[in-house]
């Protein structure tokens, strides 16, 4: 993400005995995790927490690492973060004991950062345990397992506390709410791994920290999450591979969220469209030549006054068609025609 934030990958590993999926409501128990406690919590979590890596058809030798859990044990659904996924063409996990497998999404909501994915082979897959969210006190331990930058291996364990909840961050077009703030030490590597109460359960899908910032990382709140892991476990996820995908992030400019000095920079004098703020390697903007900066004004005639307008759009395709964007450059119009791709790669 933008601003001075930057959503951490991980990558871990999981082991093997069949579990279903456990829910338990009942919460945390406030209080310290001492390095008894920490081991306890492993033998539970570990087993379920694995790498995931990804490839990317259009930049060939390019990799990805991030982490999962493993939601449903019989089913062989994995929950993650969106944006550990977004783009790949091919997806792995890796589990605790070693073994390893491709993996399909199953569906995501972007906005949201959550996705599903499913493999086949589901034999010793372990499910974590969920917990509750809501019942987590300020000031509460917590433990955070992923691959932090990628270092592969066993997976990385730090433990903090719960510093505050409720809280909301934003960048690259999205606005991530209801978040647990925590100092545990979340990197690169850590996205999509578990955030952990005393007790062995999920409370939370790390997701984010703030660069040069020191002990300030998010995760994603469990209890915010469970509707939408219902809709992705139905199969109505938000997205599924095979959507259209153009590959923008981008910002209203009419929401003000931008400082003078950006729009000085790209010259933009009318606070009209989407401002394009990153665009993915590869994708269907890219090679249709869009660039950081344009504004996109108009997509297949309709104008684009907020980030749904065009995503509805987009929506109406399938992989392969185009669509034409007028667009501003500089303060200079251009129409520009992109072939959308599948977002699954």
């Amino acid at each position: 993400m933008a601003s001075g934030l930057v959503l951490a990958t991980s990558d871990d590993d999981v082991t093997t005995a069949t579990s279903p999926n456990t829910t338990t409501g009942s919460g945390s128990i406030a209080g310290n995790c001492d390095s008894a406690d920490i081991q306890h919590i492993l033998e539970i979590a570990q087993p379920s927490v694995v790498s995931i890596n990804t490839e990317f058809e259009a930049q060939p030798g390019a990799v990805g690492a991030g982490s999962g859990f493993v939601y449903d044990a019989e089913e062989g659904l994995i929950l993650t973060n969106a944006h550990v996924i977004e783009g790949a063409s091919e997806i792995s996990v890796t589990f605790f004991d070693g073994s390893a497998m491709g993996a399909e999404l199953e569906g995501a909501f972007v906005d949201d950062d959550v996705a599903m994915l499913r493999v086949e082979d589901v034999e010793g897959m372990v499910a974590a345990q969920l917990g509750s969210s809501d019942a987590l006190q300020v000031g509460e331990d917590v433990v955070a397992i992923g691959n932090a930058l990628g270092l592969g291996g066993k997976p990385t364990v730090t433990t903090g506390i719960v510093s505050a909840k409720d809280r909301s961050i934003s960048g690259e077009g999205v606005t991530l709410t209801n978040l647990i703030q925590t100092d545990a030490a979340i990197n690169p590597g850590n996205s999509g791994g578990p955030l952990l109460n005393c007790r062995g359960e999920v409370v939370g899908i790390n997701t984010a920290k703030i660069v040069d910032a020191s002990n300030i990382g998010f995760a994603l709140a469990i209890d915010n999450l469970r509707p939408l892991i219902d809709e992705l476990e139905n199969g109505n996820g938000e997205v599924n591979a095979d959507q259209a995908f153009l590959g923008v992030s981008t910002v209203a400019l009419a929401d003000g969220q931008l400082p003078q000095a950006v729009l000085d920079q790209y010259g933009i004098t009318d606070l009209d469209g989407l401002i394009v703020t990153q665009i993915t390697a590869g994708s269907a903007a890219d090679e249709a030549g869009l660039q950081e900066g344009d504004v996109i004004l108009e997509a297949d005639g309709q104008v684009t006054d907020s980030n749904d307008v065009l995503g509805e759009v987009i929506r109406a395709h399938e992989p392969g068609d185009t669509i034409t964007l007028s667009i501003e450059r500089g303060g200079d119009p251009m129409e520009i025609t992109a072939t959308l791709k599948r977002r699954g790669g």
